[in-house]
């Protein structure tokens, strides 16, 4: 049997990595053998380490998009390889990425060589960005041009997951699936909660279909698309904290992500995301923003205290990437300073993403 090729679409904070998890434990309860493939514009990424730490196989595609390292995808798959592929392969794709179905899903199937069975495509949305830009709250959110690869990246999608139903009135999330159904006729809308697992039986049952499926092949603006990208500030750093007397591994992390989201609203700057992972010991944390207007979580506490942990911190904001990376190592010395704890940066990337330009597009 061919591995089972699972491409998670949606815009950045939808709940794609968590979406991930859930599903890699799902097949691996099932006996079945699963490789997961995440995707950034740069180097350390929560999302990688927070799977590896759950025990998982993990392959990073760094440095651009999988369109436009679609080898590097392949070679990572193949990486992935004892014998055999895993039985599912699960792929991440960055959250800022449209086009998907021309320059991945097409090419996996005309020009990698090894055999996949490609699900169903779905595209995760998270209800604040639903809200905004489906429903036309004017409360907030991104331009019009970061909007475009929102409405693409549910234009080509075999069906669309409405996440994180757990947070809002289930007649809130009626009303964007009836904007999802009126915009674009013909995609099933699901609607899951990655984090508690409301709604997962149906979503596994979906992409377990055999089929022709990734045919919705989309015109494209590349300029608009280049341009909506390139309002994002980008970051990812790499840090290590030590602190004499100790200090709890949850509080400090949530604190650097809270603080960050405060300061990002008081500027009216966009969070698209901000994530931040803390490891320990053997243990770790993940705390994360999705937008400015909701609260920051510690999706993943530890419950651990520490003299020494090394931390990941990923921002992806509408604003410049100097004003992004002077925010950030701002607030990182006023947490320490809190927790009398003293800091080295290790690796540190701020930029905004550069045109995409694919590998291959097959329409």
């Amino acid at each position: 049997m061919p591995a089972r090729f699972i491409l998670i679409g949606g815009f950045l904070g939808a709940g794609k990595s968590t979406t991930a998890g859930r599903l890699a434990r799902h097949y691996t309860s099932q006996g079945l053998r699963v490789g997961v493939v995440t995707n950034d514009q740069a180097t350390d990424l929560v999302d990688t380490h927070a799977l590896r730490n759950q025990g998982y196989e993990v392959g990073e595609v760094a440095g651009a998009c999988f369109c436009c390292s679609f080898n590097d995808l392949t070679a990572t798959v193949e990486a992935m390889r004892s014998g055999e592929l895993p039985d599912v392969i699960i792929a991440e794709p960055v959250g800022s990425c449209t086009d998907l179905v021309a320059t991945v899903i097409r090419p996996l199937a005309s020009v990698y060589e090894t055999p996949l069975e490609i699900a169903p495509y779905g595209v995760i949305l998270k209800p604040s960005h639903g809200q905004k830009i489906l429903q036309g709250d004017g409360k907030g959110g991104f331009s019009p041009k970061a909007a475009y690869i929102f409405r693409k990246q549910v234009e080509e999608a075999d069906f669309v997951v409405i996440n994180r139903i757990d947070e809002i009135e289930p007649d809130e999330v009626d009303t964007l699936a009836a904007a999802i159904e009126s915009e674009y006729p013909g995609r099933p809308v699901l609607r899951i909660s990655a984090k508690t697992g409301e709604g997962f039986e149906e979503y596994f049952e979906f992409l377990q279909q055999s089929g022709e499926f990734g045919q919705r092949v989309m015109e494209v603006d590349y300029d608009l698309y280049a341009e909506g990208e390139a309002e994002l500030g980008w970051l990812n750093c790499q840090l290590k904290v030590t602190a004499e007397s100790g200090f709890e591994l949850d509080g400090f992390l949530l604190s650097i992500v809270e603080s960050l989201h405060n300061e990002f609203a008081s500027a009216e700057a966009e969070v698209a995301h901000l994530k931040a992972i803390g490891m320990s010991d053997g243990n770790y944390s993940v705390a994360n923003s999705v937008s400015s207007f909701t609260k920051p979580v510690l999706s993943l506490p530890s419950k651990h205290s520490t003299r020494s942990a090394n931390l990941v911190v990923n921002a992806r904001v509408a604003t410049d990437p100097t004003m992004l990376e002077e925010s950030v190592v701002s607030i990182l010395k006023q947490v320490s300073q809190t927790y009398s704890a003293d800091f080295e940066m290790e690796t540190l990337q701020s930029f905004r993403p550069g045109r995409p330009v694919p590998t291959h597009r097959i329409v």
